[in-house]
């Protein structure tokens, strides 16, 4: 049987003698038809006579094998689909870089690689020309893989600026807002953003994580802080709200007008100030303080609107006597001061009126009292006179005990209507004293 080829370098390359004698042909094995070659071997080797086959490169020739498997044009034919096998591969490569469907960077090792195999690689072919693909190759990858690295750099710059931006917002939230689920629900959708965002290099993106979680477990603490301190609170407010419905209740039926006001009031400011407790609660012990308030002031405004009509009924029946007074015939003093009297004396029996009447009033009935003193002037001796001054201090002094009166009982309005009618009345005993003298 035939030697197979041999392109082992390490072997000595034989020198020229004796040729051995002729073996027998050997039966070759059936083979697939070799597609033909798409370089010619002649053209880059030679076969010498005794099978040693020889590379010709521009740096000068090489052995590259013995062929002892057939003739000469065997061995150019083996060593041929050889390089054209290369060729291949260069080829493979160079589409896979012209495409972009290749890793610039493993194609750049591979030709690396592969050129650094050309100077002992067994082919007849042009290897210079080989060489000088795969020189381009490598310088193409390079500038293909440095493009790809500025891209990916530009790429994980831009995801690195995304993620910074959103850790940088969560950290403003976590220490400034207080729209508790607005910030919350803004932390949620910043998450969902972080994971779609990929490219940053390790180290870069766990420093970044740990900002955004530090800054999510901030705001939850503070977060927990605020409603827990709401809680305490709104406790604080219902306990306080509480005690103010007890009292309200308990000043619910009281009659003593004007103090239950003031404290109805003082009240009402107090609930203002406790607060709010939860919206339920609040809105119940609302209803429950109102209802005790309500029942007061409905029994009072009530109480009002029945003394208001007594107090018209008082002006009407002063109105009837000051129609009677101003009708006083003052040619006949004795008949005049005696209807003055009786007049008096029943205007003090009926009591208030209105006290937005009761100036007009107390005007048009001391105009008639003026008009029968100065017809009684000349008669400066009369005893009546006298006894009408003592009658002006008397209505004076009873004023003023009325004042006081109502001072004490926390009846301030009255206290200041009785005070100045005191001081009217005062004014008139004085000047009916001063006509006795003159």
């Amino acid at each position: 049987m035939a030697d197979e080829p041999n392109s082992d370098q390490s072997r000595p390359v034989p020198r020229p003698g004796p040729r051995p004698g002729p073996r027998p042909t050997p039966r070759p094995a059936p083979h697939p038809i070799p597609a033909p070659l798409t370089t010619d071997p002649h053209r880059f080797g030679r076969v010498d006579p005794d099978g040693t086959v020889w590379l010709i490169t521009s740096s000068g020739e090489r052995v590259i094998g013995s062929w002892q498997a057939g003739d000469t044009e065997a061995a150019f034919a083996h060593f041929g689909r050889r390089f054209d096998d290369l060729s291949t591969e260069v080829a493979v490569m160079e589409e896979r870089l012209d495409a972009g469907t290749g890793d610039a960077r493993k194609i750049k090792a591979t030709a690396a690689a592969l050129a650094e195999t050309l100077p002992t690689a067994s082919v007849l072919g042009d290897v210079d020309a080989l060489a000088a693909r795969l020189a381009s190759i490598r310088e193409r990858a390079e500038a293909v893989a440095a493009a790809d690295r500025a891209r990916r750099e530009e790429h994980r710059a831009a995801q690195t600026a995304r993620k910074e931006a959103l850790a940088a917002e969560a950290e403003e939230l976590a220490a400034n807002s207080t729209q508790w689920k607005a910030a919350g629900d803004r932390l949620r959708a910043i998450l969902d953003e972080w994971k779609t965002i990929t490219g940053l290099d390790r180290k870069t993106d766990d420093a970044l994580w740990k900002r955004y979680s530090a800054a999510r477990e901030t705001f939850n603490r503070r977060r927990g802080s605020h409603f827990a301190e709401l809680d305490r609170e709104r406790a604080g407010a219902r306990e306080a709200k509480q005690r103010l419905c007890v009292q309200a209740e308990e000043l619910a039926d009281s009659t003593d007008w004007a103090a239950t006001s003031a404290k109805f009031r003082k009240l009402l400011a107090d609930w203002k100030a406790a607060g709010r407790a939860a919206r339920d609660v609040d809105d119940a012990l609302w209803r429950r303080f109102k209802a005790a308030q309500d029942t007061f002031f409905q029994a009072r405004n009530a109480a009002t609107a029945e003394r208001e009509a007594e107090l018209q009924a008082n002006a009407t029946a002063k109105e009837a006597l000051l129609a009677e007074a101003e009708k006083i015939d003052i040619s006949n003093l004795d008949a005049a001061r005696a209807a003055l009297r009786s007049i008096a004396e029943k205007w003090d029996a009926i009591g208030k009126v209105p006290r937005e009447r009761s100036a007009e009033l107390e005007r048009r009935l001391r105009a008639v009292e003026k008009k029968v003193r100065e017809a009684s002037e000349s008669d400066w001796t009369d005893p009546q006179a006298r006894a009408r001054a003592e009658q002006f201090r008397a209505r004076a002094e009873q004023f003023e005990r009325q004042a006081q009166k109502a001072q004490a009982a926390g009846r301030e309005e009255e206290a200041e209507e009785a005070r100045a009618n005191a001081e009217q009345w005062r004014q008139w005993a004085d000047a009916a004293a001063d006509a006795l003298k003159s």
